[in-house]
């Protein structure tokens, strides 16, 4: 197929979607991070902890960018042999296996013509998507979270897709969108909402939550949208293998309707797909178009934090918002999406109404707070969900059991661990509080647990303050201010910044 008068190795066609809007100017606290490093070289992923950049792609990419309506009409022939090897090797080797009881050691005995009879069934059309296990873990309110694990060559043939339409769809979305993405992660989400409530005029802030996200995802609706760039009906029916493949879930097979399928490789993309063409391109016209006032985005997933200069503003998009959802089977959780004053004026402004302090907001794990520096100037100020962290308290406590007779160093190393990895993530400005309460609770762990081995011991304060010295890590801030941070991952100089 050609294009004008340039045939390609990834054939298109000029073929105009049915949603006529083009890629509106990214925000302008959150612009699309350019290509990193050189474009064209080849790079392979060998493992989970390197970067992946799918060779061959390159002229998709281009193709994507310059031109916005195009059809892509032959994909399917990235998916080689090779792709398929790195996705292998990207793998956790730990993972627990899917309902094709297939571990990553029992693949890799037999891995290359394992491989290539994968990349055979796949390009013959004989590849059968199969039903994820369901399994569940334990939520920090009590309840269950339904946990998907897909089998070993679905998330193989998933990646090298993921990889594939990522080429396309990283051209597409818009600068407020981190979630799931490529070179993007929530610490990036966090920066941009949070310089630009530090920097524009944001006084009410709208947290959207869909409710059920997930699992309400109207596929016919779904697949429209990826029509919208891919016309390749191969890749359309490997979609649509993996949305019915069901759920097995304790020894029950399930046929689901609708959403994606959790735990799988791939939907997160389409999930970022559907809100893509369901809320980014809307709300980006209606900004420009019916906004009266500054209107800034973060859009992490599903979870979303809207700020507006006027009331006014936030009122009408809550309603049109609200009906836009409708449209697409989606619906606002009546109890979790809350409109709040907010900013810099909020605590002057509600002390002059008689009313108490600003209300709060979370956001990927933090508790946002309207306060003052030192000088008594605004400051946004992030905190530690308080339920997350008892949560992780829990959990740390019901795995210390299983520890109990462990020798202390044991012990030591991997309290360390958890530590460290709690710090590396919540270790940002203004939280240091935190920071200290979450090794404390480490340490009435430790000590707890240690007293328990018999009745005779004697574990003091001093003691334990001793072994905490040893071997957890000290409360530090490992995160640089969110706006000096964004100031020079965005400097002004680029463009829409």
């Amino acid at each position: 197929m050609m294009y004008g008068r340039e045939k390609s190795d990834s054939a298109v066609v000029a073929k105009k979607p049915a949603n006529k809007v083009g890629k509106p100017a990214a925000e302008w606290v959150e612009p699309r991070a350019g290509t990193e490093g050189n474009a064209n070289q080849n790079r392979t992923r060998r493992a989970q902890n390197r970067g992946s950049v799918s060779q061959g792609l390159d002229r998709v990419r281009q193709l994507a960018r310059q031109h916005k309506k195009m059809r892509f009409t032959t994909l399917l022939h990235h998916v080689t042999v090779e792709r398929l090897s790195a996705a292998f090797y990207a793998l956790k080797r730990k993972a627990a296996p899917g309902v094709d009881g297939m571990t990553w050691q029992s693949y890799e005995a037999g891995l290359e013509s394992n491989l290539r009879d994968l990349h055979k069934r796949v390009h013959t059309g004989s590849y059968r998507a199969l039903p994820v296990l369901r399994r569940y873990i334990p939520k920090g309110d009590g309840g269950l979270r339904p946990l998907g694990i897909a089998a070993l060559e679905d998330k193989l043939v998933q990646s090298v897709m993921v990889d594939v339409l990522n080429a396309i769809y990283e051209e597409d979305f818009l600068g407020f969108s981190y979630g799931f993405r490529p070179g993007r992660n929530q610490h990036d989400a966090l920066d941009a909402l949070a310089a630009a409530i530090q920097w524009r005029p944001v006084n009410w802030i709208l947290d959207a939550d869909i409710r059920s996200f997930f699992d309400t995802v109207n596929r016919q609706w779904l697949i429209r949208f990826v029509k919208h760039r891919v016309a390749d009906p191969r890749v359309i029916r490997l979609i649509g293998k993996w949305l019915d493949a069901g759920v097995l879930d304790n020894g029950r097979l399930m046929s689901v309707q609708a959403g994606t399928p959790q735990g799988s490789v791939i939907s997160p993309l389409l999930a970022n797909i559907y809100l893509h063409y369901v809320f980014d391109l809307w709300i980006e016209r209606w900004r420009r178009q019916r906004a009266r006032g500054t209107v800034i985005v973060s859009r992490y997933a599903d979870d979303t934090v809207v700020g507006f200069q006027y009331e006014a503003d936030a009122l009408l998009l809550l309603k049109d918002l609200r009906q836009r959802m409708e449209e697409f089977d989606l619906t606002l959780h009546p109890e979790k999406t809350r409109l709040l004053e907010f900013g810099r004026y909020a605590a002057e402004r509600r002390r002059r109404k008689g009313m108490g302090k600003p209300e709060t907001f979370a956001y990927l794990g933090f508790t946002h707070i309207s306060g003052t520096s030192l000088n008594g100037s605004f400051q946004l100020k992030r905190k530690s969900r308080k339920d997350r962290l008892r949560a992780k308290l829990k959990q740390v406590k019901e795995q210390m059991r299983l520890r109990m007779h462990e020798p202390i160093a044991s012990q030591g190393r991997w309290l360390a661990q958890i530590v460290r990895g709690y710090f590396a993530y919540h270790a940002v400005p203004t939280n240091i509080r935190s920071l200290r309460a979450f090794r404390h609770g480490i340490m009435n762990i430790w000590r707890r647990t240690l007293r328990r081995r018999s009745q005779k011991d004697t574990m003091t304060w001093q003691r334990i303050q001793r072994l905490a010295d040893e071997w957890l890590p000290q409360p530090q801030i490992l995160h640089a201010w969110p706006d000096r941070r964004f100031a020079v991952n965005h400097p002004r100089w680029e463009p829409n910044a």
